[in-house]
């Protein structure tokens, strides 16, 4: 194998393991008040919307409702958005700080790795929080 091939096989790797591993229980899912406001653009909605499609559906499927494709043989599953007991109890936060760090920096699946590359894009991770919040309503 090439470089390119590593390359490849190790990003789709990483998204497969990103994916992978939102799901869990709720219990203790409250991570304390809501973060500061963040302004989002259009173009934070799209890139938001973009990532969600490419990182996020495969497992928690195109209406957040943890049905994807990949979930099928992951434990736990992934986290179901639509959810309304869930959405009740978890902070904007705390959605934020998975999907920037990911499963394992709040208790949860190590499945569903960090994405560090969202960290100096807090617009973007709005956007992502917002999409993740649509789906409960």
């Amino acid at each position: 194998m090439n470089r390119t091939t590593y390359t490849a096989a190790g990003f789709a790797a990483a998204a497969l393991l990103l994916l992978a591993g939102c799901g869990g229980g709720g219990e203790n899912d409250k991570a304390g008040k809501a973060g500061k406001s963040t302004s989002i653009s259009a173009a934070d909605r799209k890139e938001a919307h973009e990532i969600f499609n490419t990182r996020c559906a495969t497992c928690h499927g195109q209406f957040g409702r943890g049905d994807g494709a990949g979930a099928a043989a992951l434990d736990p599953k992934p986290r179901n958005y639509a959810d309304a007991a869930w959405q009740k109890t978890v902070t904007d936060e705390y959605i934020e700080k998975v999907i920037v760090y990911g499963g394992s920096s709040v208790g949860k699946s190590p499945l569903m790795v960090p994405n560090p590359d969202l960290e100096a894009k807090p617009g973007v991770v709005a956007a992502l929080r917002e999409k993740v919040r649509s789906f409960g309503q």
